[in-house]
């Protein structure tokens, strides 16, 4: 018989390849997202496999090691895409905001989600996983606002792999928005946690990722970090237009909420805490450096 050559499908530029924001395009030397086949040469593409984040939340990190600085988070119930396995570490970005980094492999849980259950969030400010269901049993995890996890209803409780959470302090995950559409008042449960760079609520939480959290908790989708939020959130608001509850408030790398038109809701690194403060005050600190602190006012 002749011998059949079998075509493998080949890629190539449609573009020059571009300079992407390595912080959401998942590509560094000689190693690629097969997504960004076509846009960016690289002498391997790798498609990634999905694994989610177990029991606890876990720091995501700039480089393999425990050292390296934090550049975001990964809660409890999230998806990541591994692309680079290495001793005992994982390189990938997450699927809530395909933020790029690196995770201990062990964050990561192997089992795959189970299609006959649905999918819950944390609504509480912290939401405690029960050992049984019972709230006078032994708690086996506390989970932060905005994590994940599978269950079923049982009594007052959602039973999880991982224990048991009461109702109250969950919602179902398609239900997000739909009792509660006002982002500012989720980022005002979180007054008086601690600042954390990069933290996304678990122990602490950073300008855009208070941001970003309530956001999400109300169903809305945003960006990890204050510049792309300032580019991709809302609309510019006039010059002469009052402030309203909700809008946003941009500076050089910082980000706050308008809880009210005179008062900014931030978690910022002056106070170490996530703070209600008056604007003219942030405006009046600020300006000590910068003549012109407020880089944009905009509104969803």
């Amino acid at each position: 018989m002749p011998k059949v050559e079998q075509k493998i499908p080949a890629f190539c530029l449609t573009q020059k390849s571009s300079s992407l924001d390595p912080r959401i395009y998942a590509f560094k030397d000689g190693l690629a997202d097969i997504a960004l086949a076509g846009r960016l040469f690289s002498s391997h593409y790798v498609k990634s496999i999905t694994r989610f984040c177990g029991a606890a939340a876990c720091l995501m990190r700039k480089h393999p090691s425990e050292d390296s600085p934090s550049v975001s988070q990964i809660l409890p119930g999230e998806a990541f895409a591994i692309l680079e396995i290495s001793d005992n570490w994982v390189w990938g970005y997450s699927l809530a905001d395909h933020y790029v980094g690196y995770l201990p492999l062990q964050a990561l849980s192997p089992h795959a989600p189970l299609p006959d259950k649905a999918f819950y969030s944390v609504t509480a400010m912290q939401g405690i996983v029960f050992s049984k269901a019972d709230i006078k049993s032994q708690p086996r995890h506390f989970w932060s606002l905005g994590s994940r996890f599978q269950g079923e209803e049982e009594g007052n409780f959602i039973k999880s792999p991982f224990g048991y959470i009461h109702k109250r302090h969950c919602c179902l995950f398609n239900n997000l928005g739909k009792t509660n559409s006002d982002p500012v008042s989720f980022a005002e449960k979180m007054i008086g946690l601690p600042y954390l760079w990069g933290g996304r609520g678990a122990g602490g939480i950073d300008c855009s990722g208070l941001v970003q959290l309530s956001l999400q908790m109300t169903g809305q989708k945003a960006p990890r970090d204050s510049d792309m939020q300032r580019s991709q959130l809302g609309h510019e608001i006039a010059p002469d237009a009052s402030l309203l509850r909700g809008d946003y408030i941009f500076f050089a790398g910082h980000v706050g909420i308008m809880a009210d038109e005179k008062t900014l809701l931030h978690a910022n690194a002056f106070s170490m805490s996530v703070t209600l403060e008056a604007l003219s005050d942030v405006v009046t600190r600020l300006s000590k450096t910068n003549p012109s602190p407020i880089l944009a006012r905009r509104r969803l």
